[in-house]
């Protein structure tokens, strides 16, 4: 049995996926039974368990060859990340109780990062699990392809994506939610000890100017990309809503000057097979 949390995500979703097309056994986390009835359609067990709760989540996990972990994400937390504290609290104690066989943990990259911004939530994460009493293994991912996904719009009405992603021609380590959640199916079926930890990113690394030409190839017109400039970030991102904006801020800072990056760089990373053409063609179907 393989319980896997986040199912009703993008990465959740394609692990489970992959896992009930072997024939495997798939227990699906989720927090309310409506978000559970297509899983519970197609074979899988559900369980009710939010990411805070230690008592459901042993419940989740107990009796499991292995478990999936994706930390439901906080793209504006309260100063100290109170939010993730919660979670990896919670997460602890259920699997120490528990005992699941194995665990793999969606991470990402920049993990290991130093410099404050908002990947330093999962950082957290793999600092506190490291030490459980059963193998686990974090799958550093890229930057998602599919946060593009923002850019249908833009592309489509004005032709002009903006990007917080800068110089321009810069490449950036990014993958497809596919590959992610094909290889933490794969990682679950796998045998390791100790902490193990897998970087995975695209097969080429991608600039702004690359996802522009992505996406005038799918709409089949042109599109091209402008930088949006760094001193209006905080101003633009408080008028959406956000309160603690400088996290976030950081994380770009940290793509665009180059701190964020894969323990070993490109070189030291697994490499999926999904290009930003397709997930761009994807996306423009999704609309």
């Amino acid at each position: 049995m393989f319980a896997v949390t986040g199912i009703t995500g993008q990465v959740g979703g394609v692990v489970a996926t992959r896992l009930l097309e072997k024939g495997l056994p798939v227990r699906a986390v989720v927090r309310n039974a409506d978000k559970g009835a297509v899983w519970k359609d197609q074979g899988a067990e559900i369980v009710l368990a939010d990411m805070a709760d230690a008592e459901a989540l042993t419940k989740a996990f107990s009796g499991v060859d292995a478990a999936f972990l994706l930390i439901p994400p906080t793209f504006d937390p309260t100063l100290g990340f109170p939010e993730v504290r919660s979670v990896i609290t919670a997460l602890k104690a259920a699997l120490v109780a528990a005992r699941p066989k194995k665990v793999v943990c969606l991470s990402t990259i920049g993990a290991q990062a130093t410099e404050f911004n908002l990947l330093n939530q999962l950082g957290l994460v793999e600092q506190e699990l490291s030490d459980l009493p059963m193998p686990i293994a974090f799958l550093r991912a890229g930057w998602f392809m599919e946060n593009s996904a923002w850019d249908v719009g833009p592309a489509k009405e004005s032709g002009i994506i903006p990007s917080f992603l800068y110089p321009l021609d810069k490449p950036v380590p990014m993958v497809a939610v596919d590959d992610i959640g094909a290889l933490g199916a794969e990682m679950l079926q796998e045998d390791w000890t100790g902490k193990r930890i897998v970087q995975l990113e695209g097969p080429a690394r991608i600039t702004p100017l690359d996802i522009a030409a992505a996406f005038a190839s799918a709409l089949g017109k042109p599109v091209r990309t402008e930088v949006v400039a760094r001193e209006t970030w905080e101003e633009l991102f408080r008028s959406q809503g956000m309160k603690n904006p400088e996290p976030r801020i950081r994380m770009l800072d940290g793509f665009n000057e180059g701190w964020i990056e894969f323990e070993g760089g490109e070189s030291a990373s697994l490499k999926g097979a999904t290009t930003i053409e397709a997930v761009a063609r994807e996306l423009i179907k999704r609309g």
